[in-house]
């Protein structure tokens, strides 16, 4: 029997099979009428056929964070590149946006490094008239204490700019100057001050006038902000020090040029009315060596000062510099300096430039007056040869204040070499062998803890590295390269070239043989033996000759480790390339202002470099 279908309890009827077919056929026709009569109507007609023949598949929206990784992004034109953005291999671009952890991301180039905008930095003005006829040896003993005085406001964010009568001639109230009767010393300073008031707003220095005093100084940042809403000077400093805008400048000449009583002064201050300046009584950052500090504070060398005349310069010359040493060491005293040495093992050779640089800041330098200190720091802590300095070398970087940090970055191939003690590698051995960026991820340990992937990491040294807090309490080398040879500016006083005695007495007996061996601390990593440390030469030269010049393979080998290493090698590339363009900006600067002022103030011949080893 066929099956009989219900719905809701009710049978329902069979359908002939008649009917169906013309149901069926019914529903076919009216499908093929639909979609012969209403499609073509559906599809625009022309031109904008276009859009659906070139339709192309959309690609899917990606994150913004996740832009830089799309495979499928367009091509885009890199930065332009900007004058004085290269140095040898090290390339960079300035850019706000500088703590991206991956340089590339900004730059569109591997090798190219992306580092903050430089800082504006304010100038400060000095007054030296080098048409005066003087000796060789007055001239160079007077640029010395030039060049002490633009080296100390350079290290402390400065542009040091020496002005001289071209300035001042250049001044339109330089005729009202000319046809009055003065004496010398009052025409030299009203001299100084029309040079200044030629060159807008700023500060005008006297150049025995030096920083002495932390970075973080509230009046030194207050300076380098370059806003001065009211014509300043200092108690007690004299003519050390003045600020002000170029309103103020000019209304305070001119009132020094009309006043009658002109005749009867004996400097600017007492040429115009006191309510012209407002006295700021809290300096205590700056140190003025004028003839008054020189004989109250150091009657023992005041005679030699005062009447040496050229000695008298050098003299004095040393004593500033002595100071400035000493208040830098007074700086980071409580924590004293931090030789990076992450992985230390088999590491002494590439770290020992800069421990023996730290030696150099820790020791005394020579002075006319060892147990000085500066005129604005009667109290502070003289340097004693017996009780150096501490300098340690900890794996990690410490963020802390009074601490200053030396760290060395080595490339990928010169880590992996040193650690590893091998002299040999290949792709291979990188890949199976080799763990990723072990320089960056120990020197972070402390910071960033463990399990952080490399791009937290990066963020955390480049702000060790760049930041305003970072450049005042570190210092960042390459091991491939030698120490730069401008350093004493990067610091604001001469770095002692030669050790000296540490002021402790050795018996003859025992013999040298059988003396207690020093102090090592654990912390510091072992030391090698002579064999080891013969190796760890050897190695090391050969990571830089691998760094100067390869062949075709080895350039195949330093882009695999390279690659392996993506946070370690942005490390290396941001370090060099910040020292680099430090050294760019100073002798582009020192370059302009050699044309100025006879070229007063500019280093004397070349430089004294520092080479690689220092006790060579």
């Amino acid at each position: 029997m066929p099956v009989q279908y219900t719905f809701m309890g009710r049978p329902i009827p069979r359908m002939p099979p008649k009917r169906i077919a013309v149901l069926l056929g019914t529903i076919a026709i009216f499908a093929v009428f639909t979609l012969v009569f209403t499609l073509p109507n559906s599809i625009p007609a022309g031109p904008s056929l276009s859009k659906f023949t070139d339709h192309r598949i959309s690609l899917p929206k990606l994150p913004k964070a996740s832009r830089i990784l799309n495979p499928f992004r367009q091509v885009a034109h890199p930065p332009p590149v900007a004058k004085n953005s290269t140095d040898g291999e090290a390339s960079w671009y300035s850019h706000w946006n500088w703590l991206s952890p991956f340089s590339s991301s900004v730059t569109l180039d591997e090798n190219r490094s992306l580092l903050p905008p430089l800082a504006d930095r304010p100038p400060i003005y000095t007054y030296y008239d080098h048409t005066i006829d003087r000796d060789a040896e007055r001239r160079t003993a007077e640029n010395a204490v030039l060049v002490t005085w633009r080296r100390a406001w350079w290290a402390q964010g400065f542009k040091p700019i020496i002005l001289g009568p071209a300035e001042a001639m250049n001044n339109p109230l330089y005729r009202q100057l000319q046809i009055l009767d003065l004496d010398d010393p009052v025409k030299t300073d009203l001299s100084r001050w029309l040079a200044w008031e030629n060159m807008q707003s700023g500060l005008l220095c006297h150049y025995l006038t030096l920083p002495m005093g932390a970075y973080e100084d509230t009046l030194l940042v207050y300076l380098r902000r370059g806003e001065y809403p009211k014509l300043t000077r200092y108690d007690n400093l004299g003519s050390g020090l003045f600020s002000g805008s170029k309103v103020d400048v000019t209304a305070a000449v001119k009132l020094a040029l009309d006043n009658p009583d002109l005749k009867n002064a004996v400097d600017f201050i007492s040429a115009v009315p006191p309510e012209t300046f407002n006295v700021d009584p809290k300096h205590d950052s700056l140190a003025f060596y004028d003839a008054t500090t020189v004989k109250d504070r150091y009657p023992k060398i005041v005679e030699d000062i005062s009447g040496g005349g050229t000695k008298g310069l050098m003299i004095l010359n040393q004593l500033m510099l002595s100071h400035l040493h000493n208040t830098w060491q007074n700086v980071f005293a409580a924590n004293g300096i931090a030789v990076l040495k992450p992985e230390p093992e088999h590491m002494t050779s590439l770290v020992d430039p800069a421990l023996q640089l730290a030696h150099r800041l820790a020791q005394c330098a020579q002075s006319p007056m060892p147990a000085s200190c500066p005129p604005n720091r009667p109290r502070c802590k003289p340097c004693v040869a017996s009780n150096p300095m501490k300098i340690t070398t900890p794996p990690a970087y410490r963020n802390v204040s009074g601490l200053y940090t030396i760290g060395t970055v080595p490339h990928p191939y010169t880590m992996a070499t040193l650690k590893h003690f091998r002299d040999k590698i290949d792709v291979p051995w990188i890949r199976r062998k080799s763990d990723r960026d072990v320089w960056l991820s120990t020197l972070t340990k402390e910071l960033s803890g463990t399990g952080v992937s490399g791009g937290p990491r990066l963020i955390k040294f480049k702000e060790a590295v760049a930041s305003q807090f970072g450049t005042a309490h570190s210092l960042w080398l390459t091991a491939e390269k030698d120490l730069p040879p401008d350093l004493d500016w990067y610091f604001g006083f001469s770095i002692p070239r030669n050790e000296t005695d540490t002021g402790k007495s050795e018996t003859p007996v025992p013999g040298p043989e059988r003396r207690p061996k020093p102090y090592h601390d654990p912390k510091d990593g072992p030391v090698p033996d002579e064999a080891q440390q013969e190796k760890e030469h050897e190695l090391l030269e050969k990571a830089i000759q691998f760094s100067i010049a390869r062949t075709a393979d080895e350039d195949k080998l330093k882009g695999a480790i390279e690659a392996w290493n993506l946070a370690d090698t942005e490390a290396w590339k941001f370090a060099r390339a910040f020292l680099a363009r430090a050294r760019v900006e100073r002798l582009k600067w020192e370059e302009e202002e050699k044309k100025y002022a006879g070229g007063a103030g500019a280093e004397r011949g070349d430089s004294e470099g520092w080479g690689r080893w220092i006790g060579d």
